[in-house]
This record gives C-alpha cells, sequence and structure tokens, in this order.
C-alpha cells in the first residue's frame, strides 16, 4: 500500500517488500516505482526493497521551486537516513541512476553496493544532444500514468516535465575524474543503443575505482 514520510519540505511516498539486506530502488525520470513492478517479487526473495518515489513523481507531490539533480539526492540521504537507518545498495535508473551516483560520491558510508541502469555522468555523453525536449508529446506518453497516483493531478504533470527538461538541459556535469569519489562496488548497465555514447559508457567504466 506505500507510506509517507516528511523528508524536509518533501512528503516522500515509498514502499516495502520482503526482509533482507537493504536494496532501494530508484525509478527513471518523469516514471515511477511502478516501473521496478517486475522486479520486485525475485528481489524480495532476498532483500528489503524499498521504493522511494522522488518530488513531483509519483505519489509524492511536487513542491515549490525547480528539481536538480542534487536536491534529488538530498531528498534520497534524508531516506536513507530516515527510513532505512542502515547502508543499502542502490539501484537507479536513468535519472535515478545519476541520483544514486551522487548519494554515492557525497555520502559513501550509506551505500554499499551501487547499480547505474542508462545514467550518465556529463551532458557531453549524450547520443542525440540536439534532440527535442517536446512537453507536450511527453505528456501524451507519460500523463496517464502520471494522474493515475498524483496526488497534483494530471494537469500538473506538464509542469514537472518542465521542470525535469530544464534540469536535462543543463545537468549533468560531472568530469570523469570525479568519479574516483565512488568507492562502493559498482555495476555499470547500458544498452547498445541508449541515451548515451558507448564512448561515455567506458569511460564512466574507467573512471569508476570499483566498477564491473
Amino acid at each position: 500500500m506505500g507510506k509517507y514520510v516528511q523528508l524536509g519540505d518533501v512528503k516522500t511516498w515509498y514502499d516495502e517488500h520482503g526482509s533482507g539486506r537493504p536494496v532501494v530502488l530508484l525509478h527513471g525520470g518523469l516514471v515511477d516505482a511502478r516501473w521496478f513492478e517486475p522486479n520486485l517479487a525475485p528481489l524480495a526473495e532476498r532483500f528489503h526493497v524499498y521504493t522511494p518515489e522522488r518530488r513531483g513523481h509519483g505519489h509524492t507531490p511536487d513542491v515549490p521551486g525547480p528539481i536538480t539533480y542534487q536536491l534529488m539526492a538530498e531528498d534520497t540521504i534524508a531516506f536513507l537516513e530516515t527510513v532505512v537507518g542502515e547502508p543499502a545498495d542502490l539501484v537507479g535508473h536513468s535519472d535515478g541512476a545519476f541520483v544514486a551516483m551522487l548519494v554515492a560520491m557525497q555520502r559513501p558510508e550509506l551505500v554499499n553496493r551501487l547499480v547505474m541502469i542508462s545514467g550518465g555522468f556529463n551532458k557531453s555523453g549524450e547520443a542525440a544532444p540536439d534532440a527535442e525536449w517536446d512537453v507536450d508529446q511527453i505528456a501524451d506518453f507519460l500523463a496517464p500514468a502520471y494522474g493515475e497516483v498524483s496526488p497534483d493531478g494530471i494537469d500538473h504533470f506538464k509542469v514537472v516535465a518542465t521542470k525535469i527538461g530544464e534540469m536535462a538541459a543543463v545537468e549533468p556535469t560531472l568530469q570523469a575524474s570525479e568519479l574516483a569519489m565512488v568507492t562502493a562496488r559498482s555495476l555499470v548497465m547500458f544498452s547498445d543503443d541508449d541515451l548515451v555514447t558507448m564512448n561515455h559508457v567506458v569511460e564512466m567504466y574507467d573512471a569508476l575505482p570499483n566498477a564491473e
């Protein structure tokens, strides 16, 4: 059923499944924890799985102001400290992967292992840098699912999509040398036709000290 926890100004929704070593699943941008539903039952057989939804996503309401990777990383750190209460494995997809990486860089004592799926570290690695961020087109595709669970209602989707588009226009901006701050054992996962180039994937793998 899920529950809420107040983390600063964000009323964060999350659910829990299974028992054992904690694993936190971080969904991609403009989607929510339902994206991980096919993975929950197998993971819950071995792990205590947490599925928080970030500000403006899923059941978690939006808050005034921009959405940035750093703010979402701070929200995730607060979730780990307040709800999980011990170091966890982080599994992030797309935006969630970069958020997980920031958490691992800034608070390594909170992260046991790190899985990053389809999340690069710098805009220079984008496979289609000239792609248009068409909010109306994105809304046609994703707003109905957003409206099913968001307390802000379907009409607020374009507000959140605009915020994410503004973030994506300028972030992420890490340099490869900064990835040395990620000390956790890391799994780097991409498809062969992803949002970043294969050169970027290799550069990311090479820059992480303990990557597979």
